[in-house]
């Protein structure tokens, strides 16, 4: 399985292969099973060898959008030896908005639902992409800044997985499935800087500690 991409390396792509990549995004929105690398060369403007050259085969191509939607979802900027509980909440925040304005759009929908139909049939691995550089490329992604959050006293939990899968469910609720069948749930700035607030204060409720824990 291919590594998740990491900031750095998204900051990287050029942007020449940025645009193969969104127009994969757009191919999936459009034609969702019946993506090629003809059709992905002919939307991008650039031949079937320079793809191969950059990603490979088509689950590399597969592989390198997947892990470039999921590179948008960051938990924000914050400083290591200065989080405090308002510089941990906004952080939260910060997260819990990336994700919902990803997985709200019509790309993440497209993403998502050809993903769950190849895992179904086996036709191919973008199930396991997805899931790779997907769900659990994001929670590692969130990990430093829960497991600072406990060295510095402002969170309380046992395990760092356990505690990302809590404020998955309280910033995702059941917002990705209704998406995933075709509810015509939209999702304005305000609507989803509101719910992941109402997330990150449920969360801070469960794990958060009013002070920080007295040094050793």
């Amino acid at each position: 399985m291919t590594d998740p991409i990491t900031d750095s390396q998204a900051e990287a792509l050029t942007p020449r292969q940025l645009a193969v990549l969104d127009a994969v995004l757009g191919l999936m929105v459009e034609k969702g099973d019946q993506l090629t690398m003809a059709a992905v060369a002919r939307r991008a403007s650039c031949s079937k060898e320079t793809l191969y050259k950059w990603f490979g085969d088509r689950d590399g191509l597969l592989t390198a959008t997947v892990q470039w939607q999921a590179s948008k979802v960051r938990a924000g900027n914050y400083d290591r030896q200065k989080l405090d509980a308002l510089s941990l909440r906004d952080s939260l925040i910060r997260f819990a908005v990336n994700w919902l304005e990803v997985i709200s759009s019509p790309t993440s929908i497209a993403l998502n639902r050809l993903a769950i139909s190849h895992a179904a049939t086996h036709e191919s691995n973008l199930g396991g992409i997805v899931l790779a550089n997907g769900r659990f490329a994001i929670g590692e992604r969130l990990r430093p800044l829960l497991e600072d959050g406990r060295a510095t006293g402002l969170l309380d939990f046992d395990d760092a997985e356990t505690a990302f899968r809590t404020f998955f469910g309280l910033v995702g609720r059941d917002v990705q499935i209704r998406l995933l069948l075709g509810d015509a749930l939209k999702l304005s700035g305000a609507e989803i800087e509101r719910d992941a607030a109402r997330a990150a204060d449920q969360f801070l409720a469960l794990h958060g500690r009013a002070r920080p824990a007295p040094k050793a």
